[in-house]
């Protein structure tokens, strides 16, 4: 039933005239922000938290992000980081506060919160380097380059994840596929922010490189992040669309099947990276059907600030674009 609806969607955006849409559920950061700004958390009593109990909420919290459940992973985060901090010695639960707070940065990306960003990043590098596992400090890098471009530090940003993706990929103590699944998530993230300072050859020359490794690393196991092909398409329709070539991404769009892409949230975001194609393109009503396929799939994806701004833009198109009020006002935007 999944699959089919997704393909639906699909052939909504592309070709069909506009549809329903379902309300989206917000969520919130301020628990995880009481968390890291007051240290306010349920903290577990000595000897109620084990490592296998830790890696069971690090893989909870995981799968949460990917079934875009933000507001339940912004309610179990602190707790989450809390338990893995409260195990002893530090050095054994170091690697999993790490994760949390790696999946924490993710979340905070998601919801537009940049200053939370900021932190939860550097925590999470400076777990991930006490824990020692590469793989977990390369995605901590990736983060802490994220954070440094929505500051916008892009060269910075781009160097950071450039040096980490060589680092992990000439670590002999982690097995090969996971280095090369590692290093290809760092490579995209770098080629979206070479993308985004313009610099074509660079985030060409990077999303190549990152296809490369990513074919190679696909499958492994030991991925801290959604890496793989679908992962480096989905970066070079974003490139694309950086890189003002809208019509070049709808291409590609086209030639992607939604239903094969492995979570919800990359289904929402490949809908909404292809609202923003239609957007730029100057095609509203492709954008409108592109963004009510993102809430299908993902409802708490309309959170986002990127949607919230196109809901904006679009609401000057009420008299056309049946329901764009209503979903502007389920997207958070103030609508009159």
């Amino acid at each position: 039933m999944r699959r089919r609806e997704l393909l639906a969607a699909a052939a909504v955006v592309f070709t069909t005239p506009l549809a329903g849409a379902s309300p989206a559920e917000a969520g919130t950061l301020a628990p995880l922000e009481d968390h890291l700004l007051y240290g306010i958390a349920t903290v577990p009593r000595r000897g109620e938290v084990s490592p296998a109990g830790i890696a069971a909420e690090v893989k909870a919290s995981r799968q949460e992000f990917r079934a875009a459940r933000y507001d339940t992973l912004a309610r179990n985060l602190p707790g989450r980081i809390a338990q893995a901090q409260a195990l002893e010695p530090a050095e054994l639960s170091a690697t999993a506060v790490a994760d949390l707070y790696n999946i924490a940065t993710r979340l905070c990306i998601k919801l537009g919160e940049d200053g939370l960003v900021a932190i939860t990043a550097d925590r999470a590098l400076n777990s991930a380097r006490i824990g020692g596992d590469a793989l977990t400090i390369a995605e901590a890098h990736r983060m802490v380059s994220s954070a440094w471009r929505r500051q916008g530090h892009l060269a910075r940003a781009t160097d950071i994840a450039v040096r980490a993706a060589q680092d992990v990929r000439a670590d002999r103590s982690t097995p090969e596929v996971a280095r090369l699944s590692a290093s290809g998530s760092l490579l995209v993230t770098a080629a979206y922010t070479a993308a985004k300072r313009g610099d074509r050859d660079t985030a060409h020359a990077l999303i190549g490189e990152a296809a490369e490794a990513a074919e190679a690393g696909r499958t492994s196991p030991e991925a801290r992040t959604d890496a793989g092909t679908q992962q480096v398409v989905l970066h070079q329709l974003s490139v694309h669309y950086l890189l003002g070539d809208a019509g070049q991404a709808i291409d590609l769009a086209k030639r992607i099947d939604p239903a094969a892409l492995p979570t919800a949230e990359r289904q929402g975001r490949f809908f909404t990276d292809v609202a923003r194609c239609f957007d730029q393109w100057g095609k509203p009503e492709q954008c409108y059907r592109a963004l009510l396929a993102a809430e299908r799939a993902a409802p708490q994806e309309i959170r986002r600030g990127s949607v919230k701004n196109l809901a904006s833009g679009l609401l000057r198109h009420d008299r056309t674009l049946p329901g764009i009020r209503a979903f502007a006002g389920r997207a958070g935007v103030a609508v009159n």
